[in-house]
């Protein structure tokens, strides 16, 4: 058989806090964090990324994870003033005449209506996320689900308590 040559751009929307929470929730612990380096290959494979933007509430946002996103994919992330919901669907719905799949980091079923809208204007629409936090019908509306697993993840270092910096 012939090699196929995908010629797919995708675009990464990723809803921080929702993916946030449902890791912690899963692995009962907040150092539990996702790991883009590994998990936005295995999402993206023979594609090409076109976009990737991480949408986070609050203004707590690690300048680190800023600039890894965008030197290992030239990602932006954008505070939101409340929730991820609007200002995600509101790009994905600016950039669906620009590519081909969209993929949603988030298991939030108030994305149900968003995935059918970029569906019935032909684009396909894959959701990633962690599998006991997503909404059962996210999951049947979507063209393809990603779950992530412990392998997507990683363990933040602890921080040294107070105690331990205490001069005798």
């Amino acid at each position: 058989m012939e090699d196929i040559k995908i010629d797919q751009s995708v675009a990464i929307l990723i809803d921080g806090n929702n993916i946030e929470r449902s890791i912690h929730e899963v692995y009962n612990s907040k150092s539990v964090m996702i790991n883009f380096d590994a998990i936005i290959p295995r999402l993206v494979q023979e594609r090409g990324l076109n976009r990737l933007i991480y949408f986070r509430e609050g203004k707590n946002i690690s300048s680190k994870l800023a600039e890894r996103l965008h030197q290992n994919f030239y990602g932006a992330v954008r505070p939101c003033h409340k929730s991820a919901d609007i200002p995600l669907s509101i790009t994905a719905m600016q950039l669906a005449s620009k590519i081909d799949t969209i993929i949603i980091l988030s298991g939030d079923s108030d994305y149900v209506e968003l995935v059918r809208h970029l569906k019935s204007d032909g684009v396909r629409v894959e959701i990633c996320a962690v599998e006991e936090t997503t909404a059962q019908i996210l999951l049947e509306e979507c063209d393809y689900f990603h779950p992530i697993v412990k392998d997507d993840c990683f363990n933040l270092p602890s921080k040294p308590s107070k105690k331990s910096k205490r001069k005798n």
